[in-house]
């Protein structure tokens, strides 16, 4: 029994070191006709086997055959899309996401949106999240859908404000349009998002717009832009941030503080100053924060 055991285990270890060493001499391959531009990439049979190759037990190797559809480019992407929905081996679908990331192929959105959504695996879920975001502008209509949408659980909904948040400026149009949505979830990822526009690029009409936020209805809105304006550093929105402090919604106000520190504009001292005896301990020490912050940003400054 035990002879007939382990020359099983032989034969399994040698078909797995075949399929390894075919894999190694498939990838060096391709590898050398794409750096020849002798690479065929209308040769299916090739491409699949590429796909295939992202099964690999190797994790370094794994790499390199996304690298090398990377290289590919958008040949790859059907053949990289039928994985993603069917194939059996969790492994390749996680990597045909991964792999769809370094190609940011418009055309794969649909079904990126399919596997984010539906996909029992979690890795596979979140990679497809993660190839929607890099994917840019295609992706945004339907992220703002599900953000919007009823039907789908937080986490979800958290992963689409994300891809939203990364793709930023390629997404501005869209935001600046959707910053009036009937969701509130929806403007609140805006907010989120315009943030990370007016970072990239020092958008003045992102930063605007976030300055109008603080007098929103809606204190998660206030809250979010006021969080905002001090990742950006917009000195202009010292003023409202310090109204701001007066808002009647707690979160509001720990929010101006905190970005009236981050900002460090000395405008803001006297202000933050009279919230050093407020009825809200959190209040105080927040207060005693960034007034810290903004005295020693000024004698930096003074060097």
């Amino acid at each position: 029994m035990s002879q007939s055991l382990n020359s099983e285990t032989s034969t399994v270890d040698d078909a797995i070191l075949q399929l390894q060493a075919a894999n190694d001499e498939l990838v060096q391959r391709v590898n050398e006709q794409i750096t020849l531009e002798t690479f065929d990439s209308t040769d299916e049979e090739v491409l699949k086997q590429l796909v295939e190759g992202l099964g690999d037990p190797r994790g370094l190797v794994r790499l390199r055959f996304a690298e090398t559809l990377g290289e590919i480019g958008e040949a790859a992407t059907p053949f990289l899309i039928a994985a993603l929905g069917n194939h059996p081996n969790v492994v390749v679908r996680r990597a045909a996401a991964k792999t769809l990331t370094i190609i940011s192929d418009p055309s794969a959105v649909p079904n990126l949106l399919h596997a984010f959504l539906n996909d029992e695996d979690t890795v596979v879920r979140s990679s497809s999240a993660g190839a929607l975001a890099r994917t840019g502008e295609a992706s945004v209509p339907a992220l703002l859908e599900i953000i919007a949408s009823n039907e789908h659980p937080e986490d979800i909904k958290g992963h689409a404000a994300w891809a939203l948040a990364f793709i930023g400026s390629e997404a501005a149009e869209y935001l600046y349009q959707a910053l009036n949505a009937a969701s509130l979830d929806v403007r609140c990822a805006v907010i989120g998002a315009l943030g990370h526009v007016a970072q990239e690029q020092s958008d003045e009409k992102s930063c605007s717009l976030l300055v109008s936020a603080l007098t929103d209805p809606e204190a998660i809105i206030r809250t979010e832009a006021a969080a905002a304006l001090g990742q950006v550093n917009y000195p202009p929105s010292v003023p409202h941030l310090i109204l701001a402090l007066q808002d009647r919604d707690l979160d509001v106000r720990k929010a101006a503080i905190n970005s009236l520190g981050k900002i460090g504009d000395r405008t803001a001292l006297e202000p933050l100053q009279t919230k050093l005896d407020d009825s809200q301990e959190v209040i105080r020490v927040l207060a005693k924060l960034a007034i810290a912050q903004i005295e020693r940003q000024s004698e930096a400054d003074d060097w």
